[in-house]
């Protein structure tokens, strides 16, 4: 279990350097005023959302569930883990509304300013902090 829960933690790490990097990639791309620096952020947007970001969302999920898998009856009693699953399932619709994104600015859709990305940004960084502290403080 403990190597589970060490994966778990890892491909979650992994999965937030995404979640973080790739919005502050839209603030500058949305900035961008010139062709070839549009196109190079469009190829790491893409890199960075299909190459890191959704495998380590895939491995963050699969190891979650298996660790509910040790001890599911348990598990369902408790309301943090409740909590946290909610939250991760808010997080996911993020992620897959990035990946609308990264369409959007491939095909130069993009109609919003790098300013409501900057805020975009900030959003999973309370999911974080609310999900750390449901996982260690179990607080209900």
């Amino acid at each position: 279990m403990l190597w589970v829960k060490a994966f778990h933690i890892i491909s979650m790490v992994c999965w937030f350097a995404g979640i973080f990097y790739l919005p502050r990639l839209f603030v500058y791309h949305a900035a961008c005023e010139d062709e070839p620096g549009r196109e190079r952020f469009k190829i790491m947007e893409r890199k960075l959302y299909r190459g890191i970001t959704t495998p380590s969302m895939v491995a963050t999920l699969i190891f979650g569930f298996w660790l509910i898998g040790y001890n599911p009856s348990g598990y369902a009693s408790q309301g943090w883990l409740h909590a946290k699953l909610v939250l991760v399932a808010l997080l996911v619709v993020y992620h897959f509304y990035c990946g609308h994104l990264v369409k959007v600015f491939r095909d130069d859709r993009n109609t919003r300013s790098h300013v409501f990305y900057r805020w975009f940004n900030e959003l999973p960084v309370f999911v974080l902090l609310a999900v750390v502290i449901l996982a260690v403080v179990r607080p209900f």
